[in-house]
């Protein structure tokens, strides 16, 4: 039997990057570009007509960005889209937001080596796969509704020290949705999102502006405190450090771990082996691989409260599956619930709360 393969649609304004992109592509068997754009006014036609199944979409274009074309796009035509970002300071911004506008995920386009594109473009392959399985309606009803938080009363002096996240696609969203209902004394979180060098500052930048908690992209020997978020940069991994009565963040570039530098197992082992475990909430959201699942799992063992995204929420339940096949996961919850799960794990850590 003939396997049906995925149809691409490569959308770019750079005749020479369309031709890589798509000869690329078509080195996995199971992908077929069907055709290529040179704008968006172009690639609505190409929609239209080829009905492709998955669309590679450049950030920055001529007469309309990237952005724009997919707010647009994806109220009259849902699409599985996956964006090709320059690594300009306006690239990374674009990307991030188009994100929020319901592309499924991003590759970032390479600095200039034969080596940097060979990776890109495997990237590229497994994300198109990836989002060739996404139900692309269903992801736009869940994701894209309004949804306004609810109200954030400040949280009561808790004994959880330490909240984790781990996230791969789709998780910027998802953590965006968490942290938009949290009070601004939480205590302090550690982010490892799986994304490239450069974009996780901006993604910092953008969360900063939208929450009452601090964000930063982590630095060594920044310290754990209520109120602050630190997220982990791309291209390090991000651990633990106790000193005193503190707990402080410590970078550094070792091996990649699953596939992965930052790596979700990374930093939440080296919660499990810290003091703060028995204290500390590890929430695992969606994601492909397995990445931070064996991480949970210790956390788990050293006494702290797990979290993971239930199938129906997620865009990949490849990291939280993993997770819950391993008996890692204590809660498993629709992205909705996760924040009132939070909340409530505060309350009823705080001194003197009925367990």
């Amino acid at each position: 039997m003939q396997v049906q393969k995925i149809r691409v649609l490569v959308v770019d304004d750079d005749r020479t990057v369309r031709r890589m992109l798509a000869a690329g592509l078509q080195q996995d068997p199971t992908i077929e570009v069907v055709g290529e754009a040179t704008d968006p006014y172009n690639a609505r036609d190409k929609i239209v007509e080829l009905q492709p199944d998955v669309m590679t979409l450049d950030v920055e274009m001529p007469r309309m960005n990237g952005l724009d074309f997919l707010r647009r796009l994806m109220p009259q035509y849902p699409l599985a889209v996956i964006m090709v970002s320059s690594l300009t300071e306006e690239g990374r911004y674009v990307t991030l937001e188009s994100l929020k506008a319901g592309a499924l995920d991003f590759v970032a386009k390479p600095g200039g080596s034969g080596g940097d594109f060979e990776s890109m473009i495997l990237d590229l392959r497994q994300k198109v796969q990836m989002a060739a399985r996404v139900d692309i309606k269903e992801f736009v009803k869940t994701h894209l509704t309004d949804s306004k938080p609810f109200a954030r009363e400040r949280a009561q002096g808790s004994g959880i020290s330490l909240i984790v996240v781990g996230a791969s696609t789709g998780g910027t969203q998802a953590f965006s949705y968490i942290l938009e209902r949290l009070p601004e004394n939480t205590p302090g979180i550690l982010v490892v999102q799986h994304m490239a060098p450069g974009f996780t500052g901006t993604y910092a930048n953008t969360l900063n502006k939208h929450t009452l908690l601090e964000v930063k992209e982590a630095e060594t020997l920044d310290l754990i405190m209520p109120g602050r978020v630190l997220v982990a940069p791309g291209n390090q991994h991000m651990a633990v450090k106790e000193e005193g009565n503190s707990m402080r963040v410590n970078l550094f570039e070792y091996e990649k771990v699953n596939g992965h530098r930052p790596s979700v197992d990374v930093t939440f082992n080296s919660v499990a082996e810290s003091s703060a475990a028995s204290s500390a909430i590890g929430v695992l959201l969606t994601g492909m691989g397995k990445d931070g699942a064996r991480g949970l799992l210790s956390l788990r063992r050293a006494g702290a409260r797990t979290i993971a995204q239930d199938e129906k929420s997620s865009i990949v339940y490849g990291m939280p599956q993993a997770a819950r096949e391993l008996d890692a996961v204590e809660q498993e919850l629709s992205l909705e619930e996760i924040p009132g799960a939070i909340m409530n794990l505060l309350e009823s850590h705080r001194p003197g709360a009925p367990r």
